[in-house]
């Protein structure tokens, strides 16, 4: 079984302006000569760390990691102000031409397959391969699943913490509820419900209880950033067209593309990465049978690190 490669620092830093209001937080490490790929987040609003490093060859990856607007290390924090995504589309875009990268691999979970799966539809010139973790296609009926009906019959207990802060009479609206508290003036509303949504999210994402994971999301900091991108953009129907990215697949056909996704994911449940695998017929499935969402669960792991390892053959 593949595990992740040492813990290595970057080698440069940069904080890039895309608009008047935001500054993305971008870093390098690796190889600066390697294969370039970037690594794309999840959250929306989740940030990135340098656990995401270790996904791949230092000595065979020039690895790029950002914070998405709103988030991580990128400023103003917490800000949907100019935050869709086309906004991040168009970042990508922008770190690709400031890096003067010519094409790249995209490595993203989670979100962070739903975005790379939409810049590669927009720009599929510029992608080299993909690896796509978690995979979630942010239809009407995947939102709904996690925070209105369907995740909650697999984690009543877990739920009823979920359901505490919004009184009972805005229930059958949840997203709504939550959207309007996340966006309040008041203070202690807003990071009760961030708190309560984060923790859901995170208590959720593993296979087996991962009390740090939980810890991770409920951080005030990176609870509020994705509690409130998350709910702006799933309030807005991730500001794309219904079904967007299985219906535009035949644009992205030729990319080599592996996916990985756990049996027992219940953030996004398999069929998101059957439907994709579906509409991408030359793409490599792997359903991991002991793994929910996260990315460290080990056997997830082990798929994606021989995902990378096998790509920076192929590209080399």
């Amino acid at each position: 079984m593949r595990i992740p490669y040492p813990d290595i620092h970057p080698y440069a830093e940069h904080r890039l302006e895309v608009s008047k209001l935001h500054t993305l937080y971008i870093e390098e490490s690796g190889n600066s000569q390697g294969i370039p790929v970037l690594f794309i987040h999840g959250g929306p609003g989740g940030g990135t760390s340098q656990a995401h490093r270790s996904f791949f060859d230092p000595e065979k990856y020039r690895i790029i990691l950002f914070d998405q607007r709103g988030c991580g290390r990128s400023s103003p924090h917490s800000e949907l102000t100019n935050n869709t995504t086309q906004d991040l589309i168009e970042d990508i875009e922008k770190i690709r031409t400031y890096l003067k990268i010519d094409q790249w691999l995209l490595f993203g979970g989670s979100w962070g397959s739903t975005l790379s799966l939409l810049y590669a539809q927009a720009h599929p010139e510029r992608v080299s391969g993909m690896i796509l973790r978690g995979i979630f296609l942010c239809r009407d009926k995947d939102i709904h699943w996690f925070y209105q009906h369907g995740a909650s019959a697999i984690f009543p207990d877990y739920w009823q913490e979920y359901l505490q802060v919004i009184p009972a009479a805005e229930q059958g609206d949840l997203l709504t509820a939550y959207y309007k508290r996340l966006t309040s003036d008041n203070e202690i509303a807003r990071m009760s419900a961030a708190k309560a949504w984060s923790i859901w999210e995170g208590r959720c994402s593993t296979l087996d209880p991962n009390n740090d994971l939980v810890e991770h999301f409920s951080d005030p900091h990176i609870a509020l950033a994705m509690a409130r991108i998350e709910a702006h953009y799933f309030i807005n129907k991730a500001f794309i067209e219904p079904n967007q990215i299985i219906e535009n697949c035949h644009k992205i056909s030729h990319i080599k593309t592996v996916i990985v996704h756990g049996r027992y994911d219940v953030v996004c449940p398999a069929d998101q990465a059957y439907a994709l695998y579906n509409a991408l017929p030359e793409s490599e499935l792997h359903i991991v049978r002991d793994a929910g969402h996260s990315a460290f669960e080990k056997g997830i792991a082990d798929n994606l690190i021989r995902a990378t390892d096998n790509f920076a053959m192929s590209l080399a």
